[in-house]
């Protein structure tokens, strides 16, 4: 049986929703009113239709995703609310516009007067930190959105200190947890959740997923990923005036991806001037007749000029391991960038050819900029959707979009594994037609997909192992 079909939508929910909301909205169509959100309204999440499918068996809790939205009838009184709000893992645009719309939801929608911020992420809750919480106001936030980074702080690692956590949020009286981030701190904030119900408490955890590298399971994309992608472009047109105006001119720009190369593949197509794309997902030899220098080599001698995008995961199989891991539990990968440009400026001088390299890396520039209009506004209704999921008492679960609809999903389904471009997928396939690189730089083309084939197979018996 695959990982789909072991899927389960099902949301939990702490209890009955007996409170009647404060939110005033209709329960009829046509009215012109907004309507509330009912637990029985779903969105599909397998929707391609093939021809020999059997559609007989797509209303199920391995293919129903539970809407977001407001609740006509609630869980908690707001009156006895206590909410908190942490954001964990390394910066990414659309943090400050998160923490505000849970805010001012809270605030406004729901009249909840206790909202307290913790500041660094995991590390708020540990009183040998000494870091004070934040008494989170609309008046506090109104303004935070046009900043970047987050206002509450952050930091990584601590999410392993279940039991510290947990208290704290026991002897604050914490009724709802919000918690912003990646896949490794969704996975901390899901055992946070079972040790609260473990010590019986009444406490709703929700997710609201946060990693630029776009690489969360089910979600169409993740809160600053756009924003990412439309900076990542203009590195990459800087870096293209610059190679185009030198003699033999090249331009190498890492950029974020660790294990999925979304940014990457995306600034491809968003740019139009990168000549070579280099994803963790598609690997690829340096030297030999099909290599990626030989390439490159044939485009300087034709062209004159490239233009390389990399993402920092791409082809770690070439460099040495470090070995070490970050606070997250992250391998703390080799630094692709340079070794690339070290191998193009040596290929190039055993070679004899000119060149002139160009190296820009704009991650942490990207990573604490103010997000775009598009992303503000998909920040501002996930925060909304937190917060109503909240006060519906729902728990283990994220916010997100998936066919462009708000949903929620399980927090333990979405950090099962990571999502990844798919090398025989559409996107990949138009990326491609943008660079006009070849399909697979390789020089033993089916020693490389069987390579691919054992990657598969091993990521899926680690899910396997997570199921169990």
């Amino acid at each position: 049986m695959s990982f789909e079909d072991k899927m389960d939508f099902t949301i939990e929910q702490l209890g009955p929703c007996r409170i009647k909301s404060p939110i005033e909205l209709s329960t009829k169509h046509g009215d012109f009113r907004a309507n509330y959100v009912k637990d029985t309204s779903f969105v599909r999440y397998k929707v391609n239709v093939f021809e020999d499918s059997d559609e007989s068996n797509t209303c199920t809790k391995a293919n129903l995703m539970q809407k977001a939205g407001p609740r006509e009838n609630i869980y908690f009184n707001p009156a006895h609310v206590t909410a908190g709000i942490c954001t964990c893992g390394g910066l990414c645009p659309g943090l400050n516009d998160v923490i505000r719309a849970v805010v001012r939801t809270l605030y406004y929608r729901y009249g909840v007067r206790r909202i307290k911020g913790f500041r660094f992420g995991f590390k708020g809750f540990f009183s040998d930190e000494g870091f004070d919480t934040i008494d989170l106001v609309p008046s506090l936030v109104d303004d935070i959105h046009k900043i970047g980074g987050s206002f509450l702080g952050t930091s990584r690692g601590g999410g392993q200190r279940v039991q510290e956590i947990v208290d704290c949020v026991e002897s604050l009286s914490i009724n709802m947890l919000f918690i912003i981030g990646g896949d490794g701190t969704q996975r901390g904030a899901l055992d946070v959740a079972n040790e609260i119900e473990k010590r019986g408490l009444k406490v709703s955890v929700i997710g609201i997923p946060k990693t630029v590298d776009n690489d969360l399971l089910f979600l169409d994309r993740s809160f600053g990923f756009e924003t990412a992608v439309q900076h990542a472009k203009e590195a990459v047109a800087a870096i293209h005036m610059e190679a185009h105006s030198q003699i033999n001119g090249i331009g190498v720009v890492k950029l974020m991806g660790r294990e999925s190369g979304f940014i990457a593949t995306a600034t491809a197509l968003a740019s139009h001037e990168a000549n070579f794309c280099l994803i963790p997902e598609i690997p690829f030899d340096l030297d030999g007749p099909n290599g990626f220098l030989a390439h490159l080599e044939k485009r300087i001698r034709e062209r004159h000029h490239a233009v390389i995008v990399v993402a920092e995961g791409a082809g770690q199989e070439l460099l040495k391991a470090t070995g070490e891991k970050d606070a997250s539990g992250n391998i703390k990968l080799a630094d692709i960038g340079t070794y690339l440009c070290d191998k193009i400026n040596e290929h190039f001088k055993n070679k004899k050819i000119h060149v002139n390299l160009k190296y820009v890396d704009p991650s942490y520039q990207i990573r604490s900029a103010v997000c775009t209009a598009n992303d503000s506004i998909y920040c501002e209704r996930l925060g909304n959707n937190a917060a109503h999921a909240a006060m519906a008492g729902k728990t283990k679960c994220v916010v997100g979009l998936v066919h462009d609809k708000y949903v929620y999903i399980p927090t333990n389904l979405v950090t099962m594994k990571r999502n990844k471009v798919d090398p025989e997928g559409a996107l990949w396939r138009d990326a491609l037609d943008a660079t006009r690189q070849p399909i697979l730089m390789v020089n033993n083309i089916n020693a490389a997909i069987e390579r691919l084939h054992q990657q598969q197979e091993d990521e899926e018996k680690k899910v396997e192992e997570k199921a169990k």
